[in-house]
């Protein structure tokens, strides 16, 4: 288990309903911060320090290798924000990190190895066909799934990259319950 926790994972490490964390975390019992975009995080020790002061048993690690890992790749900052968020307050606790650009989804994509990966084929420094045609022909990464994201997509475009590899084709702006039921498709949970 990862050193901050959202929401969802410090309930789920509780055995509680998010709503009860939420109180605790407002009461001052347990220690939080918000992030840039108003979500609450818990680091791990606070919770567990928490725990043994009021007694809740404190699970066995967890084995984090069968969370599935997405890759949020577009350079606007409040939609990464609300795409991350909504997938890791998903009730499938989903391992999430992004990318602003297309080196560091190059990097990450190498790195973190995701099992599906969100693209914003519009960004200055990114051919969304040719990172889909690279993940897909890539013996290590050709099982990713790829949902493509774009303001500016028109059948055309659309058709083009399926041709290059991309599982979903959506027009921003999706609605971020759509979104994670594709998600939770592409990735066999639903």
């Amino acid at each position: 288990m990862e050193d901050t926790l959202t929401v969802f994972t410090a309930s789920k490490y509780c055995n509680v309903s998010s709503k009860t964390i939420i109180n605790w975390v407002e009461a001052g019992h347990i220690k939080a911060y918000r992030t840039v975009g108003g979500h609450r995080r818990i680091k791990k020790a606070d919770l567990e320090t928490f725990m043994r002061d009021q007694g809740i048993p404190i699970p066995e690690v967890e084995d984090d290798s069968t969370r599935k890992k997405i890759l949020v790749v577009d350079d606007d900052e409040i939609i990464v924000e609300s795409i991350v968020q909504s997938l890791e307050e998903d009730e499938f606790d989903y391992e999430v990190i992004s990318a602003s650009d297309g080196f560091e989804a190059g990097l990450q994509v190498n790195h973190f190895k995701p099992d599906l990966l969100i693209l914003d084929i519009m960004m200055p420094d990114i051919k969304g066909y040719d990172v889909c045609k690279k993940i897909k022909t890539n013996e290590e990464t050709k099982h990713t799934k790829i949902i493509v994201l774009s303001a500016y997509l028109d059948d055309e475009k659309f058709a083009r990259m399926k041709e290059n590899g991309a599982d979903v084709c959506f027009s921003k702006p999706l609605p971020l319950h759509q979104l994670k039921e594709e998600v939770a498709k592409l990735l066999g949970l639903k």
